[in-house]
């Protein structure tokens, strides 16, 4: 795909679920599609995924990619995630934000959704048909802040849905190259174990943590490393550090600040790019960029795509700075 690029609220990479590889990847390649579109995305909206596509992404055969696409919406249908609310804000219209402190009148709910509301498959063409659920949209649409962002493309060689997890954990905190200290029950549910599997820690590092650390290491840019933390000779919890393996150094991206040269372009950060694109997508002076029929969202994804280009870039560094970014 041209545009493979996922992006999903906090509150979603943060909840917690249990999916097959299959299943995941299913979901990615929706959510890309639905990126793509050119009109907003409700719950009438009916999106397609292919074997073809599925092929193509995830460089597997043919038959294995019918298999697995049968398998995963003959499933998906009874899946749910759980994530969490604070009491004043659900029942309403509500701004999905990183934890903050509590008041005393103020709780967490925990609610389950489904992903889908109706799903179906197409044995002859190997394609499924689906919705998305009303509590799953708002995650994946109309995202200001507080969101995640990868390409699918960067998970195509993985073979464990722990990896996915995981390396989506990396990219939600990709602007400081580390994780704080996860409670070890925090990281099991976010990496979807479920909680009668590998309850021993050293069954849980072998068979889980291990696993994906290694295929982040061995299939994508980022060298991963993790710290374990213990209280008394317990494990309690673990922290990670990772980094780019080829990342250019300071002095090569600040040689090309100055503006007034041929070559000027600066290498943004994917959570700047898409905060800055949101901001770009409601000033007037980019309307010449639109395309008419595509909502804010897909319009900020194309922005931001816009600002990998060093000639677009330069292009638009004017109304950039208008948004506020130095």
């Amino acid at each position: 795909m041209a545009n493979d690029l996922v992006v999903k609220s906090n509150t979603l990479i943060n909840a917690s679920y249990s999916l097959t590889l299959a299943e995941q990847r299913l979901i990615g390649l929706a959510i890309v599609k639905a990126n793509n579109q050119h009109k907003e995305v409700d719950t009438n909206t009916m999106l397609v995924v292919t074997a073809a596509e599925y092929v193509d992404m995830f460089k597997v055969d043919r038959a294995a990619a019918y298999m697995a696409l049968k398998d995963a919406s003959e499933r998906l249908f009874s899946r749910y995630f759980t994530y969490d609310i604070y009491s004043r804000e659900y029942g309403k219209e509500y701004d999905l934000k990183p934890p903050r402190k509590l008041s005393t009148s103020d709780d967490l709910i925990k609610v389950k959704s489904r992903w889908v509301q109706k799903i179906a498959y197409r044995e002859r063409s190997g394609a499924v048909y689906f919705q998305f659920s009303t509590d799953l949209i708002p995650l994946i649409t109309n995202l200001k802040e507080y969101f995640t962002s990868y390409y699918l493309s960067q998970t195509a060689d993985f073979s464990s849905s722990y990896a996915t997890r995981l390396f989506e954990l990396l990219m939600q905190w990709k602007s400081t190259n580390s994780i704080p200290v996860m409670a070890l029950h925090e990281l099991r549910n976010s990496l979807g174990v479920e909680e009668n599997q590998y309850k021993l820690v050293a069954d849980f590092k072998k068979r889980v943590l291990d696993i994906a650390v290694n295929q982040i290491n061995e299939t994508t840019d980022y060298k991963i490393e993790y710290e374990q933390h213990k209280e008394g000779r317990t494990i309690t919890g673990f922290s990670f550090k990772f980094k780019l393996k080829n990342s250019k150094s300071k002095a090569q991206i600040d040689s090309k600040r100055d503006p007034n040269t041929p070559d000027f372009f600066i290498k943004m950060t994917d959570a700047q790019r898409h905060l800055f694109a949101n901001k770009m997508s409601e000033m007037p002076e980019m309307s010449k960029y639109s395309q008419g029929t595509e909502s804010y969202q897909q319009f900020a994804v194309r922005i931001a795509e816009m600002l990998l280009q060093p000639e677009k870039f330069r292009e638009l560094y004017p109304l950039l700075e208008k948004a506020g970014y130095k």
